[in-house]
């Protein structure tokens, strides 16, 4: 039983994957898609199920200390035989027929040589995830992998892995959370993946129109002057005393610069009135649209 509701004629009896736990498990599936395929050169498309794998006790497991952007463990159960097959893939070796001891290649245990391939996969795999889910938790993910046991938490979510090979050998692989770590991803996915419940309901913005712009005619906004400008190094800026005179990159006629909030809205001559420096405005540069602003 999966979670695809076209794999199921009654969709509404198939229970369905917590988004949060989903995109954490879809991050390490993507991660082991593109691992497998980059060490064996053949396209590996693994799906999510929520089917329970068959236990056995010769199942290899895994794991993993989270911490970072969120804390808690899990752990990665694998068939030996699907262990072996990855390993192989690993290390480019090829895939024995799977008539010659069924759809898992008829392993029972999985060899040191095969476990140390598949822990260093797995490794590598768990790196790319940890890259991954930084990104989607905002913050940075470290993901602790070592072989293990049976975990002593009881799993707050199961989920499996599985696809079949270019051999048509079946490789299936399990991820359980402990409740510490749904927890968190509960607290830190969960708002990102139903942005409709939980983005704030913001007022409609009024349309612009002449009587809104008139309640800002009154607010006092400080324009500048700007006669010129030059760029210096720093020795030149720390050498400077009374008396030393800096040149302007604008010649003697050109025209000033008036500011608002640095920038430019307009250009004119400098003038004296009653005593004080004016403007005489010659061009505005970017002038307001006369069909906005009232009458």
């Amino acid at each position: 039983m999966t979670d695809t509701p076209a794999d199921n004629p009654h969709p509404e009896s198939v229970p369905e994957i917590r988004p949060e736990i989903r995109q954490w498990c879809d991050a390490w599936r993507i991660c082991l898609q593109d691992v497998l395929s980059q060490v064996s050169g053949q396209p590996n498309a693994f799906e999510i199920s929520l089917e329970g794998l068959p236990s056995a006790d010769s199942d290899v497991w895994y794991t993993v200390v989270v911490g970072g952007a969120a804390h808690g463990e899990m752990s990665l159960r694998l068939p030996a035989a699907s262990g072996a097959r990855l390993a192989q893939k690993f290390l480019g070796e090829t895939a024995p027929p799977t008539e010659a001891g069924g759809e898992n290649g008829g392993a029972e245990n999985i060899s040191p040589e095969h476990k140390e391939a598949l822990d260093e996969l797995l490794r590598q795999i768990a790196g790319l995830a940890a890259t991954a889910l930084g990104s989607t938790l905002g913050g940075e993910v470290q993901l602790h992998l070592s072989p293990a046991g049976t975990p002593s938490w009881s799993s707050d979510a199961v989920v499996g892995l599985q696809t079949r090979d270019e051999a048509g050998t079946a490789i299936t692989l399990e991820i359980q959370t402990s409740p510490a770590l749904a927890a968190e991803l509960q607290a830190r996915l969960q708002p990102a993946a139903s942005p409709q419940a939980s983005a704030p309901v913001r007022p409609p913005v009024p349309p612009a129109t002449a009587a809104n712009y008139r309640r800002l005619l009154d607010v006092g906004l400080d324009v500048k002057l700007r006669f010129g400008t030059r760029r210096m190094m720093l020795r030149d800026v720390l050498a400077l005393s009374a008396g030393v005179v800096v040149e302007l990159e604008s010649k003697l006629r050109s025209p000033v610069d008036l500011l608002l909030d640095d920038r430019l809205i307009a250009q004119g001559e400098v003038v004296i009135v009653d005593g004080k420096y004016g403007l005489r405005i010659t061009d505005v540069v970017d002038p307001a649209p006369p069909a906005v602003l009232p009458a």
